[in-house]
């Protein structure tokens, strides 16, 4: 199959205003006769939901959690990108463009990246209308600060709250349309399976959680917005239960899956502290605005971090790139981190660890000016922890965190499978090998608020509308599949716990497919992954009933789905005999142990078509276009 990305014609800066123009549009009357499912309630998904039931279309919206503003969204720390330029520093869509792209080592599709670049600034309009409270200046314009990958400050903020502040925004304007039944809310509630009649995406079959009901819902086309798949390496800095059944039964039913080793390991989190632990804390990327982060320079050296003179400290990615320093970005700098960990230079319990300093920030502004800028960090840094950061340096080390790859998308953010669209972190397309900081909730707001509600109408424009009801067969089918599954869950009642299965399979996939990977390693990864999944499949305890609140049931459901997706990232990721972003193969590296790039043999997407569990997957190839930013070796120094 050709892989279509619908990229319209034109100069870049055009395309999307002249896509806009060239779409088919619905009679706003008309929209009321077409029906949309909305899975997911984060940014992503809760825009969306809130701008589609605005503009007449009838929308159901689902979600595992409680409420929708429990969304994984809401854990987002250190801001969201414009540009607006409001430093007047030399920002610019051209250069948020640029510096994206180039963030993402050269493995996005360039016209998605200039239309996120476009809309930044709509976003910001749109939250401040909600009442987002933003930081502002003393003057009352909105505040900047700076992220990893730019020299300018563009990212707007709410301390170190802002994921929480945006989705609130977010979730008012979804409960608005709630309240004014134009929109139908299901809390509590897992999709199972993708339901597709006639080559479309026509539904969905969802286990209502507390009831365990199994229950199938129709609609003309199927939103997913449910995040990203972290949680294949067990600990990361995602919710415990993100997860990644939804995508990848809509994988298991037609729909490509692209570059799925493209995996962040975030450089600031709280180290792990021991194998209790079921998640890690992310500690806000934005700290490294003020805080300076340096090792001892003598391996082994013990000493309290206030007993080491300055003299006998290494401010490395000062060191190392002296352009960027503390803002080199998250890929770079977590290498950098890994690098001199392994030399022996590392802090705190078994050396995994370096430190985070605020001394010389706090000296120079005041404390109660760092105390207003990232105090709710430091305070629960201190929780944590129990050491106070206003006294001693953080200890920080890389954790798995942000999830680039997705289904794949073309430009109207539809996959290959007609009806089917993707957004935010569900979808692989805007971020290439590497998400620059504060980007993730600019696009998931720019999807939700300003990308689909275009191009969701021109498919309903351009195909004809067929009725189908839950009483079509193929509704029955997914059904029976669902409960089938369920059943053999419940009835194998092995020895071994869903827990201990994920755990291990996550250090698996930590072990030999993390922050770096090797040909080795990934086949070994591909031997161990197999192996472990007939032993889940033939010795997992699952407890309790199908037809029952069953959180294990639940667990065991999704970490079924992580043993055949760790399959295919790792094959992903030995297929492309490169280093990249976040995808870091040890035998390709500079001389500087900087990633190489192969910009002949792997400028493109990869997306895989699913065969069957334990088949190879087949291979399409979207060849990524450089004509506006031209390939080049990645530099910050």
């Amino acid at each position: 199959m050709t892989l279509d990305s619908k990229i319209p014609s034109g100069p870049i800066a055009e395309k999307w205003d002249k896509h806009k123009f060239d779409m088919k549009l619905v009679n706003p009357a008309n929209k009321r006769r077409y029906s949309v499912i909305v899975v997911g309630s984060g940014l992503a998904g809760a825009s969306a939901a809130a701008s589609l039931a605005e503009m007449g279309y009838k929308v159901k919206c689902f979600c595992y959690q409680d409420s929708p503003r429990r969304a994984h969204s809401i854990a987002a720390q250190g801001g969201i990108n414009a540009a607006k330029n409001y430093q007047n520093d030399g920002d610019s869509v051209q250069r948020l463009f640029y510096d994206t792209v180039k963030g993402g080592d050269f493995r996005a599709r360039e016209a998605n990246v200039y239309r996120l670049a476009q809309v930044s600034a709509n976003v910001i309009d749109q939250c401040v209308a909600q009442g987002v409270p933003f930081a502002r200046e003393y003057g009352g314009l909105l505040s900047n600060r700076s992220f990893g990958g730019a020299l300018v400050s563009r990212t707007f903020y709410a301390r170190g709250q802002t994921g929480q502040q945006l989705l609130l925004g977010a979730y008012q304007a979804l409960e608005r349309q709630i309240g004014l039944g134009n929109v139908q809310m299901f809390p509590r509630t897992e999709m199972l399976d993708l339901v597709v009649v006639n080559g479309q995406a026509r539904g969905i079959v969802v286990r209502n959680l507390v009831t365990g009901s199994i229950e199938s819902h129709a609609a003309d086309a199927v939103v997913l917005g449910t995040g990203g798949y972290s949680n294949v390496f067990f600990l990361s800095t995602n919710a415990k239960n993100c997860n990644t059944t939804a995508i990848w039964r809509a994988h298991k039913k037609g729909a490509y899956m692209a570059n799925p080793c493209y995996t962040q390991i975030h450089p600031t989190c709280i180290p792990q502290s021991g194998d209790h632990q079921s998640k890690l804390t992310l500690m806000s990327e934005s700290l490294r605005n003020d805080g300076r982060v340096w090792v001892p320079k003598m391996p082994g050296d013990a000493r309290a971090p206030g007993d080491i003179p300055e003299t006998d400290r290494d401010y490395y990615l000062e060191r190392l790139y002296p352009t960027y320093g503390n803002l080199a970005p998250r890929d770079i700098s977590s290498r950098a981190a890994k690098r001199v960990c392994d030399e022996g230079r590392g802090v705190g319990p078994g050396g995994r660890g370096v430190y985070l300093d605020f001394a010389e920030a706090i000296k120079r502004l005041g404390e109660h000016v760092v105390r207003e800028r990232y105090g709710n960090l430091f305070d629960m840094y201190e929780r944590i922890t129990g050491e106070n950061p206003y006294k001693a340096p953080m200890r920080i080390y890389p954790a798995v965190h942000y999830t680039m790859g997705g289904l794949w998308v073309d430009y109207n953010l539809m996959s290959n499978l007609p009806g089917l669209h993707v957004i935010g972190e569900a979808n692989f397309s805007d971020h290439g090998a590497n998400r620059l900081g504060a980007s993730a909730l600019m696009q998931g707001l720019a999807d939700g608020y300003f990308v689909l509600p275009y191009t969701i109408g021109h498919y309903f424009a351009s195909v004809k509308r067929d009725p189908v009801t839950i009483d079509h067969p193929e509704f029955k089918k997914a059904e029976e599949s669902v409960r089938t599954q369920i059943n053999r869950l419940l009835s194998i009642r092995g020895k071994r716990t869903v827990l201990s299965f994920h755990r291990e399979l996550g250090k698996i996939m930590w072990d030999e497919c993390g922050m770096a990977r090797t040909e080795a390693s990934l086949k070994k990864a591909l031997e161990l992954i197999p192996a472990l999944r007939d032993e889940f499949w033939k010795n997992v305890m699952v407890t309790g009933e199908g037809a029952d609140f069953n959180q294990a049931l639940e667990h065991a459901g999704r970490v079924a789905d992580y043993f055949e997706f760790a399959e295919l990232l790792c094959a992903d990721a030995l297929h492309r005999n490169e280093s990249c972003g976040g995808h870091f193969r040890e035998e390709y590296q500079t001389e500087e142990g900087e990633a190489q790039r192969d910009d002949a043999n792997f400028a493109y997407v990869a997306a895989w078509e699913h065969k069957g569990v334990g088949q190879p997957a087949v291979l399409h190839k979207e060849p990524l276009a450089f004509e506006t930013v031209h390939l080049q070796q990645r530099s910050y120094k």
